[in-house]
């Protein structure tokens, strides 16, 4: 079957962060995109002349609208990094965006009948953001759902304020922040680790720990958490970033 290739148009630019912006790309007129909250893209940018160099994964931050024809991304710029160098320099309103049609495992299933705990750093937060609005849209019954969110500083806290009207909307929704190099009255000091580590020592057999956000984070999340605390495999998913 051939790839689906769409061609789409920035719509709409905002910052996040000092180091991360939102980008909206809408596809043309005689189109609609479907997609399950927390899957990805893959984007062919100009950024190379191989195949490895242009292409970049972005999961799709905003939730599927039945029709739809608007993706929302988070994305962050790093130190040297040519894609984020990219988007931040290069891609204004109008700019085409040329990316696969949306692909990925990372998703809730349809039944959500067991507590979770979704684990998160940075723009590891978009297929999160993706699936919590889901449930509220589309009144999908669910059980406790916990949100660990960590970053250095308190300006890089990405959505705190759906966060908060989630805490509104959702029943049994609750969140937590972790801040590695700030203080905050209202965050964690330190890592995500010791949120997770703290609160479910006696967890139970069912709940589902969804990881997602940068390498080490994950690698270590997995360690603590089927090494550590004797959790089942089957109870830990994650999404890599970078």
């Amino acid at each position: 079957m051939p790839v689906k290739w769409y061609f789409g148009k920035v719509i709409q630019i905002k910052d996040a962060s000092p180091t991360t912006k939102r980008f909206w790309v809408e596809i043309p007129n005689d189109e609609s995109i479907t997609f399950k909250a927390g899957q990805f893209v893959v984007m062919d940018l100009p950024i190379g002349d191989k195949r490895l160099q242009r292409w970049r994964s972005y999961s799709i931050a905003n939730p599927p609208i039945e029709n739809g024809k608007v993706l929302e991304f988070c994305i962050v710029r790093l130190d040297q990094g040519v894609a984020g160098t990219y988007f931040f320099k290069e891609v204004t309103v109008g700019t085409e965006i040329k990316f696969k049609a949306p692909d990925g495992n990372f998703c809730l299933p349809e039944e959500i009948d067991h507590d979770l705990v979704l684990v998160c750093t940075g723009t590891g937060v978009a297929p999160f953001r993706s699936m919590l609005w889901n449930i509220h849209i589309n009144n999908i019954p669910h059980q406790k759902i916990h949100l660990i969110f960590g970053t250095r500083f308190k300006e890089g806290i990405l959505y705190r304020n759906e966060f908060e009207e989630l805490k509104k909307l959702l029943p049994d929704f609750h969140y937590d922040i972790a801040l590695s190099q700030e203080e905050d009255e209202n965050a964690y000091k330190g890592y995500v680790h010791q949120i997770y580590m703290n609160k479910y020592q006696n967890v139970k057999p069912d709940t589902k720990f969804y990881l997602c956000g940068w390498s080490k984070m994950v690698d270590d999340a997995v360690a603590n958490l089927i090494v550590k605390m004797k959790l089942d495999k089957e109870q830990v998913v994650y999404e890599l970033y970078g």
